[in-house]
Formats: structure tokens, sequence, C-alpha cells
């Protein structure tokens, strides 16, 4: 029952989100393609394929090989992975680590189209350059075995990240109104004494266990948060 819960409630926030997204018509309320999620919360007004976003990003936006919060790296397609990746960097850790927020990485549940908010992505290239890198999966909770080839990092402008604020700000407000609503209805039920924004904040936040760790540890916590 409290797996069935949660689940409902991190539906309900999503397809608020997808609601207000112009793709939105020729998506799954819980099923978002890397791209359009990309475009969503960086604000970096780029279509097609992840594959092509780094060259049609050239001279349109700055492109480099640091990583900083809120651009977007680009992976290389493989041939696993033919129309290439593309994720928002969260946070920048370490000089090899970040956290990302991506869309159709890890199946969650079994289920592909899942949003992944703040893993862990880690450089692994010889020379430190974001060449190569490690993703965190989510079936195994641990990073992936797969080393992925990357372009670079796509940063956005002042435009987009108005256009992400903007976006987000609205997006997030409806599908907390949404799932508060239905949190308040199940909180009692599902979790006695739990209030339903405490229950809201484990569906949404889901931090991996490397990512949290590393996390506390530059904030100088002594131990990281739950």
């Amino acid at each position: 029952m409290r797996k069935r819960t949660r689940t409902l409630l991190g539906s309900l926030a999503v397809a608020a989100v997808v609601s207000l997204t112009p793709t939105a018509g020729a998506i799954a309320d819980t099923y978002w393609q890397c791209v359009p999620f990309a475009r969503l919360i960086s604000g970096i007004q780029i279509f097609g394929d992840a594959r092509t976003w780094w060259n049609q990003a050239i001279g349109k936006y700055e492109t480099g090989f640091t990583p900083r919060a809120g651009a977007v790296l680009c992976f290389k397609p493989t041939q696993r992975m033919k129309l290439g990746h593309v994720a928002v960097v969260s946070q920048v850790l370490t000089d090899r680590i970040v956290q990302i927020t991506h869309a159709n990485w890890s199946p969650i549940e079994g289920s592909r189209g899942k949003i992944e908010k703040d893993v862990t992505l880690v450089d692994v290239s010889p020379g430190g350059d974001w060449s190569q890198v490690k993703v965190w999966y989510d079936p195994s909770r641990d990073l992936g075995g797969s080393t992925y080839p990357t372009y670079g990092f796509i940063y956005p402008d002042a435009q987009a990240r108005r256009v992400a604020n903007s976006g987000l700000n609205t997006a997030e407000n409806t599908a907390l109104a949404m799932a508060q609503t239905a949190a308040n209805q199940m909180a009692t039920a599902v979790r006695p004494g739990a209030g339903p924004l405490h229950m809201l904040s484990q569906v949404v936040d889901s931090t991996d266990q490397i990512g949290a760790l590393i996390a506390a540890a530059t904030r100088g916590d002594s131990k990281p948060a739950q």
C-alpha cells in the first residue's frame, strides 16, 4: 500500500509538470524523453535528437568541458544509445563528480521515461576533461558498469535561465498543490504522524546514496541527509 501511494504521488507531481509543457500532448503523463525534459529545466532552446544538440549549440550558446550548475551535458551516440542523451547538471560536488537531473535513463520500478533528480555522474576520462563518464543506475543502486563518451557542456545564457526559472516555478507550484491534496487524503492511513509535505519530499527528492554522501561531506554535515 505504501509503495502504491508513493507511486501515485509521484505520478501526480510529474503529470502536473507535463501538463504545462508544450510537448505534453505527445507524451504520456508519466513518460519523459531526455530532450524535452532537459530543454524544460535548462531553458536551452535546442530541438531534435540529443545527438544533434552539441553541433546545434555551437555559435548559439557557450560550450565547454567544465561542469557548471544548469549546464547540459551532451552524450555521444553509442551502439546501444543511438540517439545520444542529454542531462542537466544540478550541482558540482568535486572536480570529477557532479549531480545531474535527467529523464529516461534508469528503469524505475520496471518502467522507463522516469525523472531522476540529483543523481551522481563521475568523470572517468584519462585527461579529466569529462569526455568519458559513468552514471548512477538505479536498479543496481550504484554507478552503472558502462562508460559513456560525451561531447561536453552547453551553458545556458541569461534568456535560457529566465525561461527555465519561469517554467519550473509555475510547474512546481501546480505539482505541489495537486500532490499535497492527494497526500492530505492519504497521509494518515499510510504513515500515521507523517505530514503530507514530508511524504511529498520523499517522492520528489530521490538523491542517490553516493551523491548524498559527497554532498553531506562538502556541506560539512556529520551525516548525509536522509
